[in-house]
């Protein structure tokens, strides 16, 4: 029987592959309904709904792939981080960011959750937002 940290690092793992394909049934699947998510240097949404709306924009604006993913759990499984590379491509310019015309970019970033009865209830993502838009502009 699978313990309580491989359970944990098995849905991290389907989050990440359902967030490659952009299969966004599979990465909502994956949460609970009043999920808490931390937007890198933004404010935190809450709720399927606003995380649905929010990968909308984010398929609109970017074609996104997570590569090199490591996952890491603390001991009672309750808790996750994984740091990984983004290799993206800007498709349409996102409100308030510099203009698109398919630039591509490569940068590191981190994913942090918090885990309630079998399901992510936080995710708090961060990256170099400097970076990017160094690689972008």
């Amino acid at each position: 029987m699978p313990d309580v940290r491989e359970n944990t690092m098995a849905l991290i793992a389907r989050y990440y592959a359902a967030f490659n394909a952009m299969d966004i049934d599979a990465i909502l699947a994956c949460l609970t309904d009043d999920v808490a998510h931390d937007i890198n240097q933004g404010e935190r949404e809450t709720g399927k709904d606003a995380f649905r709306a929010f990968l909308g924009r984010m398929d609109h604006a970017y074609s996104e792939q997570l590569r090199d993913i490591i996952i890491m759990t603390s001991t009672d499984g309750a808790r996750a981080a994984a740091e990984f590379m983004v290799h993206g491509v800007y498709k349409v310019a996102d409100e308030g960011f510099p203009p698109a015309h398919g630039q591509s970019y490569v940068l590191p970033a981190g994913g942090f959750f918090d885990l309630k009865d079998g399901k992510i209830a936080r995710v708090s993502v961060y990256y170099n937002l400097a970076d990017w838009i160094a690689q972008v502009s």
